[in-house]
């Protein structure tokens, strides 16, 4: 007795069950349940976890008196802002090379793939404790004092971050890579063809074809590259975290706190991504 769309749409959400299970019980219950944290006093007792409602305490604590979280946001927030352009133009203009048909292809694709497979956390952490995450022009001309000469602080130090860890930034661009050679061939053949034919020059046809044609794949990396970034091994916020985590003077609530705070500051950022590039994504009609 039941009409076929319906049953139709029974036998999906049939399927999308273990998903939706799954998403209530390791994601939006621990997310609420650290929303609440975030609101106490969370004390390990031999009772359990105690808590006693503090109010809005936590995030006024963080902003007044934790001039350390405030200060590590605002240099990963300006070290990330640095990141995004140089991991997507260098995956863009990776992209396009390996875009065009010649011998050993896949294996090219392959090389720039694997730091991505391979290069875990520990791992990262281990080649940039050894110094080779950086840049040797930095040494062998004396580029760190330059900057810290001629740029004013604020802006020095993240920039000086940015080149010590270049060569592992990069190593991150494996995943934009791929989606930037996605986007390349959605672009059919005959467009290129017929630009050749009116006279375009391989320059314009960058400019005029290529570039708007995969504009909504670099919103997409740009968004890609803001998660990941804020994730990073080095980054400083989440070891802040999980230091106060286990710090028996601030404890879960006021982590829970820290967390919610930077999950906003990302959340935002990516909005404002959106919304300031949403008037130069080229959209084709279909």
């Amino acid at each position: 007795m039941i009409p076929y769309e319906k049953r139709q749409a029974l036998v999906g959400y049939l399927f999308l069950l273990p998903w939706l299970v799954g998403l209530c019980a390791f994601v939006l219950y621990p997310l609420g349940y650290s929303f609440f944290m975030s609101f106490h006093k969370v004390r390990i007792t031999s009772d359990g976890l105690g808590m006693k409602p503090v109010g809005w305490d936590n995030y006024k604590y963080a902003f007044l008196q934790d001039n350390q979280f405030v200060l590590m946001f605002a240099a990963v927030l300006k070290e990330t802002l640095m990141y995004i352009p140089i991991i997507t133009v260098f995956a863009l203009f990776v992209a396009v090379l390996l875009n065009f048909r010649f011998p050993g292809r896949m294996l090219f694709r392959a090389v720039f793939f694997l730091p991505v497979i391979f290069a875990t956390g520990q791992v990262l952490t281990e080649i940039f404790n050894q110094g080779a995450g950086g840049l040797d022009i930095l040494v062998k001309y004396d580029v760190a004092s330059f900057i810290q000469y001629n740029l004013p602080k604020f802006w020095a130090e993240p920039l000086l971050n940015v080149l010590r860890a270049f060569v592992l930034i990069l190593w991150y661009s494996g995943v934009q890579i791929i989606i930037f050679i996605a986007g390349l061939q959605t672009i059919g053949r005959t467009v290129y063809e017929a630009a050749t034919i009116d006279g375009a020059s391989p320059w314009e046809t960058f400019w005029k074809i290529t570039l708007p044609a995969i504009s909504p794949f670099i919103v997409l990396n740009m968004l890609y590259t803001i998660v990941d970034l804020f994730t990073f091994p080095f980054n400083p916020i989440v070891s802040w975290i999980s230091w106060n985590m286990t710090n028996s003077g601030t404890g879960y609530g006021y982590a829970s706190a820290l967390g919610w705070i930077y999950f906003t500051a990302v959340f935002l950022l990516i909005l404002v991504v959106l919304g300031v590039t949403k008037k130069f994504v080229f959209t084709r009609e279909r």
